[in-house]
């Protein structure tokens, strides 16, 4: 008679080496699975072991099913389709969105992006519960046991499904009560003889990058106040202490009440924290509705949000500054 608990241990690899037979490799069956081709090539390697028996021939160039992976190919690929077939049921007698939702998100952008639109959504879905990680750790989605992660890439994982949600540039800026204490900004290399506002994690925190056609400088630059949030260095520039580096989606609001002016609008600023917000999820043909309805109420809601102009147009201040000149 089977062993039932030893067939129930070896689900997982059965469905593991059914991708890795019609994608016709390991490092593709990973991709379409969303993990390590090391951690696909152990799970075959158990299945054979427990079956005591070899099912591929692997050479340099593919892989190969022999006899006794043929029939258990089949039977495996049969395992499957049982299994997606429950998933369909399911699908049908509970379309409903429900269950516990894990995010990981940027400190920032779960704070002052996300965050703001998540009451409306938990109205509207009564059953999801939603957990927000707001970490700027790297997060790996199977071993922190999260079904999404935002990160801020102009190049997202291959083996991930993707969404861009927006695009994170920066801008540096200062209050207009410390900008008239100084003859106008009109070269990046002036920032030398202002105190900045800056992240101060890193050394490199320290150089700015500014790009303007074909030029690309950077600038050393110093000040008596660093802070690694967001929202502190806001303040901090709305009260006056300095030139601070900030995303445009945190600081937008202020440039248009007058509470902040952008320094050089004419040079893009471009720190390692520039790119998309992409919204990334493993492969999975089954999306679980709950998934589904955030994905797309997410990237909905922040496709209304503005985007940074190429540059913003010279304010009122700096125009005045210059006419004095």
């Amino acid at each position: 008679m089977p062993d039932t608990n030893k067939s129930i241990g070896l689900l997982y690899e059965m469905a593991v080496f059914v991708s890795v037979v019609e994608t016709g490799s390991f490092s593709a069956a990973a991709k379409d699975l969303g993990v390590s081709p090391s951690s696909v090539s152990r799970s075959v390697s158990r299945l054979e072991e427990q079956l005591a028996c070899r099912l591929l021939e692997r050479t340099t160039r593919k892989l190969r099913l022999n006899e006794a992976g043929q029939a258990v190919y089949q039977r495996c690929r049969d395992m499957r389709g049982a299994a997606e077939a429950v998933l369909d049921v399911s699908e049908r007698i509970n379309p409903k969105p429900q269950g516990e939702l894990r995010i990981s998100i940027p400190k920032a952008i779960g704070h002052l992006l996300v965050h703001p639109f998540m009451p409306e959504f938990l109205r509207q879905y009564p059953d999801i519960d939603v957990q927000m990680l707001l970490e700027d750790r790297y997060i790996d989605l199977i071993d922190d046991r999260v079904d999404l992660v935002i990160r801020i890439t102009n190049h997202p994982p291959q083996d991930m499904v993707g969404r861009k949600l927006i695009d994170i540039e920066h801008v540096i800026c200062a209050s207009p009560q410390y900008l008239e204490q100084f003859a106008p900004l009109t070269h990046p290399r002036q920032l030398r003889e202002h105190s900045c506002i800056f992240l101060g994690e890193q050394p490199k925190d320290r150089q700015w990058t500014f790009h303007q056609g074909t030029q690309n400088i950077t600038v050393e630059i110093s000040g008596r106040y660093a802070a690694n949030h967001t929202q502190v260095r806001l303040d901090a520039a709305i009260q006056g202490i300095g030139i601070a580096s900030l995303p445009y989606f945190s600081v937008h609001q202020a440039i248009r009440r007058g509470e902040l002016i952008q320094v050089l609008p004419d040079w893009r600023f471009v720190t390692s924290y520039t790119g998309g917000a992409w919204l990334l999820y493993p492969p999975n043909r089954y999306l679980p509705a709950k998934l589904k309805v955030f994905i797309d109420y997410l990237t909905k809601s922040l496709s209304r949000l503005p985007q940074i102009p190429p540059a913003l147009k010279k304010t009122d201040h700096e125009n005045r500054a210059s006419s004095s000149k």
